[in-house]
């Protein structure tokens, strides 16, 4: 029993989460209001469901697990987000059904939920292997504070100017903490390797350690 538990319980905290996601964005979207639109534009970006199926993995300790849980994960997040555009308008008032059909629902629900569980996959693996100490789980780390650095500054250039100065503050600020996070990734890992070179018998852990993970 407790088996089970251990292993339905990250499973039902990753689908919650999921539901979440995809309810978060579109929900602040509704109202109009420019710290509700920035919300919106914030929580429904790549990048933020990059980071989600990233950590998804990156929870998992089986290379397996973190691939399927993550693209499942994904898929479900994506179902809810076009379910729940279709059911509520964006804004008070607006129409009540912003996709115009149910068939529109249905087609945007199937490209998007497989692109997001096939994509969701490698993600989620990308995000187990960031768990690997050192330089070698390094350049996973990296990938989340890169991707978000990428789309906001495509945002910047080509959404913002026509969305009002708080969007575009939104994504200068995500920029900056994307910049600040991908210098202060390789500081921590060379300190952290440092750390454990001055420790007793390092280098006898860490050959260990290697011929374990290549068995």
């Amino acid at each position: 029993m407790s088996f089970l538990r251990a292993r339905a319980m990250p499973v039902a905290v990753a689908f919650a989460i999921a539901v979440a996601l995809g309810v978060s964005g579109p929900l602040a979207s509704r109202f109009d209001h420019q710290v509700c639109q920035a919300a919106g534009l914030v929580l429904s970006s790549g990048w933020a469901w990059a980071c989600f199926a990233f950590l998804v993995g990156y929870a998992r300790r089986s290379k397996i697990e973190s691939g399927l849980l993550a693209s499942s994960a994904l898929a479900l997040a994506v179902v809810v987000y076009y379910v729940f555009k279709f059911l509520f308008p964006a804004y008070p008032g607006a129409q009540a059904v912003p996709f115009g059909s149910g068939d529109e629902l249905i087609s945007k629900v199937l490209v998007w939920g497989a692109a997001a569980f096939v994509l969701g996959a490698p993600v989620g693996l990308f995000g187990n292997l960031a768990r690997t100490p050192g330089i070698g789980g390094l350049p996973f780390r990296l990938l989340v504070p890169l991707t978000a650095f990428v789309e906001t500054s495509a945002r910047l250039e080509a959404e913002a100017p026509g969305q009002g100065p708080l969007v575009g503050i939104t994504w200068q600020v995500i920029r900056s903490a994307a910049v600040v996070a991908f210098a202060a990734v390789p500081v921590h890992a060379l300190m952290t390797w440092r750390a454990r070179r001055g420790e007793p018998g390092a280098g006898a852990e860490d050959g260990s350690d290697c011929l374990t993970r290549h068995r």
